[in-house]
């Protein structure tokens, strides 16, 4: 069996091995508790913070994008869609999809000026 069979779900499972929540595997790792330290700690260390909810595709977990007032941006793994709204509403913050409303210009412009440096 090769990469992509498993990765389509195809091909034998090895006994208690298989997944029941219906997701196929990604190439990306999960979530980890890092992740979410970071994350906290974006927030409370910058002011204006929104996030942007990115869906999971076959390459990559979900994953949330946290951009401050100026600009400034970090991307982190999530466990799914209803988690990253959990944490925005924990750490008070605005939430949207990234698919449907895009990014702010204001992070195009920071990673701008990021490269020039």
């Amino acid at each position: 069996m090769g990469l992509i069979d498993r990765l389509r779900g195809r091909g034998r499972r090895r006994p208690g091995r298989a997944r029941d929540d219906g997701r196929r595997g990604t190439l990306d790792r999960g979530s980890h508790r890092t992740d979410l330290t970071h994350l906290e700690q974006f927030v409370a260390s910058r002011r204006g913070v929104e996030g942007y909810v990115e869906p999971r595709t076959t390459v990559t977990e979900t994953t949330i994008v946290l951009v401050a007032a100026d600009g400034e941006w970090t991307r982190r793994r999530i466990d799914g869609p209803d988690v990253a709204r959990k944490l925005s509403r924990d750490l008070s913050i605005p939430v949207y999809d990234a698919q449907v409303t895009g990014y702010p210009q204001r992070m195009r412009d920071w990673s701008s000026r990021q490269k020039g440096l």
